[in-house]
């Protein structure tokens, strides 16, 4: 937007060395009204406050969350599938693909609602719901309760990721949230890496109360869950303009230095049909869809089967779960290191092609190598650092170039609905009957990944493009601040972060 040297918020060390001019997102010659950082604290305490008010608990969310989801992987390594007769054919693996029928449908009015209803009531509700869901799918007797829990899992869990990426956008300026986008992220690391350490533990309580473990996985993981929730509904955040544990002047200062980085929320406007229509007459949503699509399915597939695919190297169950916990640790470290760098030099285009590399690197090797179970697992690694990295660089840096709240609770919404398309993929792409080598499955995930990095790249172009359009545009077309709001990121005055 303005110049750092220009802008009206009293600079910091951190704005000086962050912010250059060139990806800011507005013209440097737009006119904003001055405003100072309360006396009382600077910028970066404010910034400190708001990270420990937000970033912990939603990160604490997620991992429940995708605990949740993918801990029927460690369950099954415990015997699920034969207690419910289901080992044979492709019924484990429909038990996984409803769950994103309603993920999938759900998502655009879930963040309508978020908005509406404030997002610590909405999103404690679904946090409460899923962990209930969780809890009672421990106690299923068949294949038919099995799916009904799964569908309404996906129900209730269908708000979780894209309502915390909404509400993190509409904290930070667009130069800090690369860190704060993969440190949440990072939470489906975390918890693959809890889930296989927690599911080892758990394991070990087969028979207690005539209870196999792989139950007792699900009702001690979906019970944490429900109790966690009511807490969380006194500490979850709402939006910036409604936090009360800022001053009146804090929530003045942070709503002003957001709008000089992506012009006005328009917090006070509903969401209506109409502007669900108009984010779709741009082709860069469809395509900030795509990026998001073709690392879903290796991300979905590596969360689902990896437990399966190392006990496949001959592994016992507790040894398999252990196993499965370095692959997501190193995930952890690399996505907050790629994470710092987009962040320190505010781009994000090669940090989304490097990572995808990664996991095409290791996607190869399991492609090539089949009788080496320590250089299949160390390719797991490439797989996990690739793909759960470049998909938060992915997510940040469409999410942080949508204006304003309409355009951004639309945007990330369809973004995660229809990437998730990719979950079921994953689930039919590895099948029982083409374990242990997998090739059906490694291959379809590499063919997807490479649509991913060309979807990336007509993003690029895209939006590079925009840019130089509106370079080349006069200034003064005549807009009114009304009218810029109504057009957020599509505001000729607005810059796309590269």
């Amino acid at each position: 937007m303005l110049d750092t040297e220009k802008s009206a918020v009293a600079p910091t060390a951190e704005a000086e060395q962050h912010v250059p001019p060139k990806y800011d997102g507005y013209d440097d010659e737009a006119v904003v009204e001055p405003i100072q950082c309360p006396a009382h604290t600077t910028e970066r305490k404010l910034v400190t406050r708001i990270d420990l008010h937000v970033i912990p608990f939603l990160c604490i969310m997620y991992l429940l969350a995708f605990l949740d989801r993918v801990n029927i992987a460690n369950a099954n390594v415990f015997g699920l599938s034969k207690e419910l007769n289901i080992a044979n054919g492709n019924k484990y693996n429909t038990a996984l693909v409803i769950f994103f029928v309603p993920y999938i449908l759900f998502e655009i009015p879930s963040n309508i609602l978020l908005k509406k209803l404030k997002p610590r009531v909405w999103l404690s509700l679904c946090m409460f719901g899923f962990g209930l869901v969780t809890l009672l799918q421990g106690f299923v007797k068949n294949y038919s309760g099995l799916l009904a829990t799964r569908f309404f899992l996906g129900v209730f869990e269908t708000g979780m990721f894209p309502g915390a990426f909404y509400l993190i956008g509409m904290w930070y300026r667009r130069h800090e949230a690369q860190r704060r986008y993969t440190f949440f992220f990072s939470s489906t690391t975390l918890a693959g890496a809890f889930g296989g350490l927690l599911a080892s533990a758990i394991g070990k309580m087969d028979g207690i109360r005539g209870y196999q473990g792989w139950r007792w996985i699900f009702i001690l993981e979906g019970l944490l869950t429900v109790i966690v929730s009511f807490f969380f509904y006194f500490l979850l955040p709402n939006f910036p303009e409604e936090a009360k544990w800022l001053r009146e002047d804090e929530r003045a200062f942070v709503k002003a230095r957001l709008q000089l980085d992506q012009g006005s929320s328009a917090a006070e406007r509903p969401i209506k049909v109409r502007d669900v229509i108009n984010a779709f007459k741009d082709i860069k949503i469809v395509v900030g869809g795509f990026m998001y699509l073709g690392l879903i399915v290796p991300a979905y597939g590596y969360a689902y089967f990896s437990p399966g695919i190392i006990q496949g190297y001959g592994y016992s169950p507790i040894q398999t779960q252990l196993h499965s916990v370095p692959p997501w640790a190193a995930a952890f470290g690399f996505a907050m290191v790629i994470a710092w760098a987009s962040d320190r030099l505010q781009h994000r285009f090669l940090f989304t092609i490097f990572p995808i590399c990664v996991a095409i690197a290791g996607f190869a090797i399991l492609l090539a190598v089949h009788d080496n179970r320590q250089v299949q697992y160390a390719a797991l690694f490439l797989v996990a650092m690739g793909a759960y990295t470049a998909m938060p660089v992915i997510v940040c840096w469409f999410n942080m170039n949508l204006g304003g709240h309409h355009r951004r609770a639309i945007g990330s919404a369809w973004q995660v609905s229809f990437g998730n398309i990719g979950g079921i993929i994953a689930v039919y792409a590895f099948l029982k009957k083409d374990a242990p080598k997998y090739i059906p499955g490694y291959s379809i995930s590499v063919a997807f990944v490479c649509l991913s990095a060309i979807s990336c790249l007509v993003y690029f172009v895209l939006c590079s493009w925009q840019n130089r359009k509106r370079e080349r545009t006069a200034r003064d077309v005549g807009l009114t601040e009304y009218e810029k709001t109504e057009l957020g990121d599509m505001n000729p005055d607005y810059r796309y972060l590269l």
